[in-house]
């Protein structure tokens, strides 16, 4: 009875379309256009079906026929790879639109070859100073405001580490309790509608497990980054120390003083050392390329349950090479993980599939 409704509606609304003005034609580009794809699909091959130039002029010409909102619903041949290929080639698209000068005026110089030298000439003779006090070092002696990020860029970009040196190691020295030492970070990632959202990540140093994730839609102040931190520590355990960067959203008034009555101690990372504030940065690229980069999301829920699955699929699954093999959960924990039978096991799926661990049966 339900298939023979559906069919009397699809009879319906054909018969509709055949009365509208252009529905005839329109009814049988989409029939052509189905057919074509069929004919590709049942193609023998091993491999994905070839377009030849008789299939995309049949594509090209029916589309002419068809409405703009019709032509998703028609596409049956479309790979996963295809739309996260087109997806990032938006949001490359959107970004170079945003911040090109094509059509405008050229933007403000940047610092002169002298300042650049006298920066760069003032950390290798003093390899002590941070940016800070080379900023006030300069702006004193040339009577001119120079900025702390200013500084940070000359030297990103023109200062590098004499062969050999080593950053320090005062996170292993620090973090060797669980719930001692945080580090936290920012991120953002772009929607299928190319909408930006702002990811906070939390994790633990000891276990390397990911204490908490969470969403924002929009800019971020003082007052946002608070909320997301309340958010992830609610009913935990807090650190004493939190690892940040210099990111200047860490420098609000707000997210000082949230510090200062949670008595958790902030430590900034050195300045222009990667090795000093590493681990959540792989933990970043380790979302992005294994999970992020082959998905798709639609809204801050959407990808707040996403983060939420990869969390669990990586603090209870996903074994380390730093931790000898553990998981971040056995680890934190102290649990081992439960042996598996050749003969006789099961698969555990994470993040709706993606994933597949062997687990006791």
């Amino acid at each position: 009875m339900r298939e023979f409704l559906f069919l009397l509606i699809d009879i319906l609304v054909t018969l509709a379309r055949l009365c509208w003005p252009g529905g005839k034609s329109a009814i049988l580009a989409e029939h052509l256009l189905l057919r074509q794809q069929l004919i590709i699909v049942r193609r023998s091959q091993n491999r994905a079906p070839t377009l030849k130039p008789w299939d995309r002029f049949v594509f090209a010409f029916m589309t002419l026929f068809v409405k703009s909102s019709r032509l998703p619903k028609l596409s049956l041949i479309l790979a996963h790879s295809t739309i996260l290929r087109l997806h990032k080639a938006l949001v490359h698209r959107k970004y170079s639109r945003l911040f090109s000068n094509l059509k405008g005026k050229p933007g403000p110089k940047g610092p002169s070859t002298e300042l650049i030298k006298l920066i760069v000439e003032i950390k290798q003779k003093n390899p002590k100073y941070g940016c800070p006090r080379i900023a006030m070092l300069a702006s004193e002696l040339l009577g001119i405001p120079i900025s702390e990020s200013m500084v940070r860029r000359i030297l990103r970009k023109h200062y590098y580490l004499a062969p050999g040196a080593q950053g320090p190691s005062w996170l292993n020295q620090i973090g060797t309790e669980k719930d001692r030492l945080w580090s936290i970070d920012f991120f953002r990632c772009e929607s299928i509608l190319l909408r930006s959202y702002w990811v906070m990540l939390v994790m633990d140093h000891f276990s390397r497990q990911i204490v908490g994730v969470t969403v924002h839609r929009g800019p971020l102040i003082g007052e946002n980054i608070c909320q997301m931190f309340a958010k992830i520590v609610a009913q935990k355990k807090l650190p004493k120390y939190l690892s940040t960067d210099h990111d200047p959203l860490f420098r609000y008034l707000q997210w000082q003083a949230n510090l200062r009555v949670l008595e958790i101690n902030e430590i900034k990372t050195v300045s222009e050392i990667p090795t000093s504030h590493p681990f959540i940065e792989r933990l970043i690229g380790t979302t992005r390329r294994e999970y992020l980069d082959e998905i798709l999301f639609w809204n801050t829920h959407d990808l707040q349950r996403k983060l939420n699955q990869f969390s669990e699929y990586y603090n209870s699954a996903r074994v380390h090479y730093s931790l000898d093999g553990k998981t971040p959960a056995s680890k934190y924990e102290n649990i081992g993980i439960e042996k598996i039978n050749l003969k006789n096991y099961c698969w555990k799926t994470f993040c709706n599939g993606k994933f597949s661990i062997p687990a006791a049966a």
